[in-house]
């Protein structure tokens, strides 16, 4: 069986800069995504309903949350072999530094996974949104007797400038690679892809960053103290001397690497087709299981809305926005264009009552807020306004910061009554 020869590894990424604020209180893969999940499920779905139940996850900045929701979701039986445990990095005697890249994370980590009997290292990212059959990406780096295997995607010549870019043959052995390459060195750089990908102009394959090494050859690559990084270092050098296959996706799939992408990617999800399926069985994605009471509302027009579980929402109007768990929002409140994560509790009904708490956890009454992301927790107070857009400019407060037009609500913070944005 496959998955007994897989050890699954998910790159959590470093600092998240580019997603910052969102980065600031917890690592890249623990941002909330689609209202109820983490960013780090998707992987280890993908992984499970694969039946690869072996995954580390390897970060080192503002782990105790991720370490936190993977303790409290991820419980398999006593009786298998099965585990999901979070590596953060450490000093040892043989390494003093901190994580310096993808590949120096794996070098570093290296003595926990060779304590497991495995084959096949799966090397994953932790801030894809994807859903992918991992063990038909197995099956093919088996039989085609590639040393490592690449999960490529086909993308357009104006994509193609900002992706690591592979070049295969007819028997999709990748011949070679460019980083980013110009525009004007694309013609060269084609490859053959599916009838569907050819009409839509994706003839370039686009590395995924996600990889399959054959546990002996990465175990030798990791020998090598002066390569940090896989995409930049070990992918290039490695394709030249060992046999490197390219495996294509033709799916949904995009890297949320900034704020602009991770916006859209959530907002996607209210699609009448959403790119992204939530609804196939088949390919489910798991989370904490939480007993939470279902949405109550009252009055409210929805129009392309994603309601999570938990919600009291008495708004006007809610459309085009995902709404994440516990969210609170007042009466003749209209939210556009947004994706509100939720909170992480419930105030109580005597503190409400009793006036203690002058902003309520969620958006008040007679509020108007479009293109905007309010992080976990926040206090939205009466008639606030917040009108984000490509109008607005980048900018940085102790409440909030726009990116790309975007307005980011800080995590826990409150928004006086009447602010306007």
């Amino acid at each position: 069986m496959i998955n007994n020869k897989v050890l699954s590894i998910v790159l959590g990424g470093g600092q998240g800069s580019r997603l910052y604020p969102l980065t600031d209180r917890r690592s890249k893969p623990a941002v909330s995504i689609a209202g109820k999940y983490r960013l780090v499920d998707i992987p280890i779905s993908n992984c499970i309903n694969a039946d690869i139940k072996r995954i580390f996850v390897l970060t080192q900045f503002n782990s105790a949350g991720l370490n936190k929701h993977i303790k409290n979701t991820y419980h398999f039986s006593f009786f298998s072999s099965a585990f999901v445990d979070v590596l953060a990095a450490e000093q040892t005697p043989e390494s003093k530094t901190w994580f310096q890249g993808t590949a120096d994370a794996v070098r570093q980590s290296m003595h926990h996974f060779l304590q497991h009997d495995f084959e096949y290292a799966l090397i994953l990212s932790g801030d894809q949104l994807y859903q992918m059959d991992y063990d038909k990406m197995i099956e093919a780096h088996e039989k085609s007797g590639a040393k490592i295997t690449i999960a490529t995607i086909p993308v357009t010549a104006k994509d193609a400038t900002g992706f690591g870019i592979l070049k295969a043959n007819n028997e999709s052995t990748i011949t070679s690679f460019i980083e980013k390459p110009d525009a004007s060195l694309l013609p060269e750089w084609t490859s053959e892809v599916g009838n569907d990908m050819k009409a839509q102009g994706r003839n370039y394959l686009a590395s995924m960053g996600i990889y399959v090494f054959n546990k002996d050859l990465l175990v030798d690559l990791m020998k090598n103290p002066d390569t940090n990084d896989f995409g930049k270092e070990i992918i290039p050098q490695a394709i030249k001397k060992h046999k490197t296959l390219s495996y294509q996706y033709e799916g949904y799939w995009t890297d949320i690497g900034t704020i602009e992408s991770f916006f859209e990617a959530n907002l996607g999800l209210t699609d009448d087709i959403p790119k992204f399926d939530l609804y196939n069985k088949d390919k489910r994605i798991y989370t904490h299981a939480r007993m939470l009471p279902t949405t109550k509302i009252a009055g409210t027009s929805l129009d392309k809305a994603v309601v999570s579980e938990g919600c009291i929402i008495g708004a006007a109007k809610i459309e085009k926005s995902v709404i994440g768990i516990r969210s609170r929002i007042g009466k003749e409140s209209t939210v556009i264009n947004t994706y509100m994560m939720g909170a992480d509790y419930y105030e109580s009904l005597e503190d409400m009552q009793s006036n203690k708490i002058e902003n309520l956890m969620g958006i008040g009454e007679r509020c108007f807020i479009k293109n905007c992301i309010l992080d976990k927790n926040c206090r939205i107070g009466d008639d606030v306004r917040i009108n984000g857009g490509k109008h607005l400019k980048d900018t940085e407060t102790d409440t909030y910061c726009v990116r790309d037009g975007i307005v980011v609500i800080k995590h826990g913070v409150t928004i006086p009554k009447g602010t306007v944005i």
